[in-house]
């Protein structure tokens, strides 16, 4: 049922190359990531929310405090990060072997309808970012009486 050929016929010795796995290794190791300088993944949140407040979680490891702002414009909340490329700064030899760490902007929206935006708090610490969001008050109806004329 099956044939077993020796090992002189299965190929000539101009195609066996003892060095394949090692080269295969290679090619896959200095293959381009998915992720590149140019296509950044956004940064992840977590979002809870207790019976006053919202509590945002941003995951920014990595970047220092002066590098993120928060902006507030309207009911719109944005979180902004740059990262600078170190590797273009601190070797002008271009001595990489390989360099995946991705440089460039990061930023993200948020809305902030029901929150007050003037009791919004931030922290930073560990690489991740910290925002307290307060909710707003809600608007009791008033009552009042209107004259006739």
């Amino acid at each position: 049922m099956f044939e077993i050929i020796p090992f002189a016929h299965r190929g000539s010795a101009a195609t066996y190359n003892p060095f394949r796995d090692m080269e295969e290794f290679e090619k896959n190791f200095f293959r381009p990531s998915f992720f590149s300088a140019t296509a950044m993944e956004p940064f992840k949140t977590d979002i809870r929310e207790n019976e006053t407040e919202f509590t945002l979680e941003a995951d920014l490891p990595g970047f220092e405090k002066k590098d993120i702002n928060l902006n507030v414009d309207g009911d719109t909340l944005t979180i902004k990060a740059e990262r600078h490329s170190e590797h273009e700064d601190k070797d002008a030899k271009k001595n990489y072997v390989r360099c995946e760490r991705s440089y460039g902007a990061y930023s993200r929206s948020f809305d902030i309808s029901g929150i007050d935006a003037d009791k919004i708090t931030a922290k930073y610490d560990n690489g991740v970012l910290t925002l307290h969001m307060p909710k707003k008050e809600p608007e009791l109806p008033t009552a009042r009486t209107l004259t006739i004329e």
